[in-house]
Formats: structure tokens, sequence, C-alpha cells
């Protein structure tokens, strides 16, 4: 899948119009346009600030699944980002037993 064509999928996935997500990203609408046609290529530094505005990783701009397992995941990831390392070993843990249970 093309990058602007990704990027247009996830930003209407989130609910956000063009314009809101040009604004946070601190690009022009005209730009994210061509971005999200293909017209232009964004530079990496681009990429991040939009990945950010729509608060995705920039490794979620090159994922083609997005099946309802990868929406599970994702959360999992979110909700681990503010664990202390004995939370998240801990909930390593628990992941452990329950694979190991089944």
């Amino acid at each position: 899948m093309e990058i602007g064509k990704r990027i247009k999928q996830i930003r209407i996935s989130k609910n956000m119009l063009s314009g809101e997500l040009a604004s946070k990203a601190g690009i022009s609408n005209v730009y994210l346009s061509y971005i999200e046609n293909g017209t232009k290529t964004p530079t990496i530094d681009t990429l991040k600030k939009i990945c950010s505005a729509m608060g995705i990783s920039l490794v979620e701009i090159f994922k083609e699944d997005d099946n309802e397992f990868n929406k599970e995941y994702h959360e999992l990831l979110e909700n681990a980002k503010g664990l202390s390392p004995k939370q998240l070993k801990i909930l390593n843990q628990i992941i452990k037993l329950i694979k190991d249970d089944e």
C-alpha cells in the first residue's frame, strides 16, 4: 500500500478531518492532500509529525493488515506503555501463564 493511502485510511478510521490532521502535524492541508493522493512523498520528519498527530507509531504506517487481532495487540501495547519495569515483568508472567494454560 502506498504511504499516502495508508495515512488517509488511518486518518479516516480515527474520524479525523484532513484539516485537523494537517493542523496537528504542522503542515498545510494542501500538502497533506498531495501526500494522501500520492502526488508528494513526505520526508521522515513529516511522516513522524503526521503519525504523532494521529497518535500512532511510525511502524503502523507501514503495516497493511488491520484486522481485529492487531487492534487488540495495539491496545495492549498502549496500556503497557506507562507500566514500570516491575509491572511489565508481572504482565509478561501473566501472559506466559495464560499461554501455557491453553
